[in-house]
């Protein structure tokens, strides 16, 4: 007589027959995981993690220092001395302390990393309305910046061109962006953040070389005889709209935050050595490095020129041809270099959706086509809208105020919950108080900006 088999208590099924099955759960966990592993090990962002302190000090100088410097003795003279001053500086301080504490959020859970600034949303604001929040700001961003790019690193290979031929046979700005997007079709190919370091590298170095150029040039050149230092704008309605367009300006010359998680990301961490001491020391130089290009230039230019500087240093020193001409070299360099650390979080957006949303296979393939994509669009509305400089003063405002000013300050308060009326918690809401007023007032004038620039626009011509 056989012996029956025993029973769940609840269940008619053999018990035998459920430790059957748990291998077979566990093998498709194991399966899961292991493909899981593999795609991580693809995607650009999170594929190595072996990057040292210093990668972080000049990747955060390349995606901080953009050639949105020149524009700041510009943005000064639509300020004034006073309201100038205080904002570039402000500016400064409070985008560090609004750093500092995305570096620290970044592992602020034990065992979980939030690589991607969209991840630490889910986590501050919940998993759908994170992306809702963050994901459009960040792509407004990055490829707004990529596409700012495009428009500067052909303007500034068009002004070589100028000098050097004396203004003979000229060129349209259109061969001149085709020209550098050409440089990206190659470079989008370099797999993640680790394999652009030398890039990014050399684009850290030229954009302290044109900077240094720029006010060492004006000081050479003198104070002009005829220097004025009132706002230029002959209404009050201008000034009003110039001033808020030098806020979009001044945002827009501290875009560095879209990044940063992402560039943490790359460094290796352990319970023992966390991320956020390397990752804060790198950021620490960035920024004294961002000071002694910023602050330079935008003071010096305006003491300079006054208030007929134009919206390009470089247009107003003219001469020694030589050294414009290196200037706006270093400019191509340096942009080539940003445009890549911008385009990286980018692929790894369009990476993650294709392999993990649409189930495409993770191929060299894959990445060829859809980098090359993302290039050749960026070059297209580069090419469509070069007026699109004009709107940093909106994006500055519309996009990376939020980013950068406020909605880490906003992430911060929803996660760790300080006590009210706390020192942390004043700081934060006076941060959050000021971004959203920047984020109100600086698009306006971006806009009445692109409106004037847009009347007399033709395409393609």
């Amino acid at each position: 007589m056989g012996v029956q088999a025993p029973t769940d208590q609840n269940s008619s099924v053999p018990v035998s027959s459920n430790i059957d099955e748990r291998p077979e759960k566990q093998s498709q966990i194991d399966e899961q995981l292991k493909r899981q592993k593999e795609i991580d090990d693809w995607l650009p962002i999170t594929s190595s993690r072996n990057a040292k302190w210093w990668y972080s000090a000049f990747h955060n100088v390349t995606a901080m220092v953009g050639a949105g410097v020149l524009s700041l003795p510009y943005a000064m003279s639509n300020l004034g001395w006073g309201p100038g001053t205080v904002i570039l500086v402000l500016s400064w301080v409070i985008t560090l302390f609004t750093l500092w504490q995305m570096v620290e959020m970044h592992e602020m859970v034990p065992g979980k990393r939030f690589d991607r600034y969209h991840e630490l949303g889910q986590h501050a604001f919940g998993e759908k309305l994170g992306l809702w929040i963050v994901v459009p700001q960040q792509l407004i961003c990055e490829v707004g910046v990529d596409i700012v790019y495009m428009v500067t690193g052909g303007k500034s290979l068009q002004k070589i061109h100028n000098i050097a031929r004396k203004d003979k046979d000229p060129i349209k700005l259109t061969y001149f962006i085709m020209i550098f997007a050409s440089a990206h079709f190659v470079l989008a190919h370099l797999p993640n953040f680790n394999s652009i370091s030398g890039v990014s590298l050399a684009a850290a170095v030229m954009s302290l070389s044109y900077s240094t150029i720029a006010w060492t040039a004006s000081v050479h050149k003198g104070v002009q005889p005829d220097v004025e230092y009132g706002y230029l704008a002959p209404s009050t309605s201008g000034t009003v709209f110039n001033f808020f367009t030098a806020l979009g300006d001044v945002a827009f010359a501290y875009a560095g935050h879209n990044v940063v998680l992402e560039i943490q990301a790359t460094i290796p961490s352990s319970p023992e050595k966390p991320s956020k001491k390397p990752m804060w020391r790198g950021v620490v130089i960035a920024y004294i490095v961002v000071a002694l290009c910023y602050f330079p230039v935008a003071f010096i230019g305006y003491y300079i020129f006054g208030n007929k500087v134009e919206d390009n240093i470089l247009i107003s020193l003219e001469k020694p041809e030589w050294l414009i001409i290196t200037a706006n070299m270093f400019v191509v360099i340096h942009v080539i270099g940003s445009y890549q650390l911008y385009a990286m979080p980018v692929f790894d957006m369009i990476e993650t959706l294709l392999v993990k949303k649409l189930h495409f296979r993770p191929t060299t393939m894959l990445r060829f086509i859809s980098r090359n994509t993302y290039v050749a669009f960026t070059m297209f509305v580069g090419i469509t809208f070069p007026f699109f400089g004009g709107l940093l003063g909106f994006f500055g405002g519309f996009a990376f105020s939020p980013t950068t000013y406020f909605l880490p300050c906003i992430m911060w308060l929803t996660i760790k919950k300080p006590r009210k009326f706390s020192l942390s918690w004043v700081v934060n809401w006076i941060c959050i108080t000021l971004g959203v007023l920047l984020m109100i007032l600086s698009p306006i004038g971006g806009l009445r900006n692109i409106i004037l620039q847009a009347k007399n626009y033709k395409f393609y011509n």
